[in-house]
């Protein structure tokens, strides 16, 4: 029986999961550890209030553990309890936020550069190739990629707080057509943006990228959607219509 004092519970829940697994992204089981969590969640809550204990997230988090859970989803779930703990002091949600942001930057490619690469092979479930960004856009990233790669600052997705990160990540970021996962982050959505807009002009895209990067100013959602693919046209028509209604 374990008593009420925190170090006691904490000990017990470890007692408790001891024979539970978790399946690593590479497909592979391990033990789960209360430790790797405290450790997965306290580098996240630098420059954050000194209310937030990662012990007692992780305590949570253990609480909700089940045999075969997935580390993407060991993240969710630390990324929605903080969210909840958002009542207490607001720098929770910006735990949140950077717990889910940390989750997604694994699962993307490492560049912009890369995204783009990829986006342009996508093949829907058909085995039909079907790209998620234009071959403009693809041609320009390829002949300068060292220096669009260089200036995305990936860092900048821990700035949000989690209602603003969740709405970026389900309704702006472009996904996969088979398995529905975003192949996108925040900071390459607003370089696709900015490289759809500006094209050949990679002066005046950075210049772009970078004011929406620091959010200066963001586009409409129909820009966000369709700039940088194959929708393009559908971006400036709905923007003309929304200028004239």
């Amino acid at each position: 029986v374990c008593s009420s004092d925190l170090g006691n519970d904490v000990s017990c829940l470890i007692r408790s999961t001891h024979t539970m697994q978790v399946e690593k992204r590479d497909g592979s089981r391990v033990s789960v550890e209360f430790d790797k969590i405290t450790q997965r969640i306290k580098p996240l809550c630098e420059n954050l209030s000194s209310s937030i204990d990662p012990v007692q997230i992780a305590q949570k988090v253990i609480e909700g553990v089940h045999d075969g859970v997935k580390t993407s989803e060991l993240d969710t779930l630390a990324a929605e309890t903080c969210a909840y703990m958002s009542q207490k002091h607001p720098d929770f949600s910006k735990l949140a936020a950077r717990i889910s942001a940390s989750n997604l930057h694994k699962n993307a490619p490492k560049t912009f550069s890369a995204c783009v690469e990829k986006m342009f092979a996508t093949i829907d479930k058909r085995g039909i190739n079907t790209p998620l960004c234009s071959e403009d856009i693809y041609k320009v990233v390829m002949a300068n990629k060292d220096r669009i790669d260089a200036a995305v600052k990936s860092e900048r997705d821990m700035n949000f707080d989690f209602f603003g990160f969740k709405t970026l990540e389900k309704s702006y970021l472009l996904r996969d057509p088979v398995d529905k996962t975003p192949v996108e982050t925040p900071q390459y959505l607003f370089m696709r943006v900015s490289i759809g807009m500006h094209g050949e002009d990679v002066d005046s895209a950075l210049e772009t990228y970078e004011l929406m990067s620091t959010k200066h100013f963001i586009h409409a959602t129909p820009t966000l959607f369709n700039s940088g693919t194959n929708n393009v046209g559908v971006a400036w028509i709905k923007c003309r219509e929304d200028m004239s209604s």
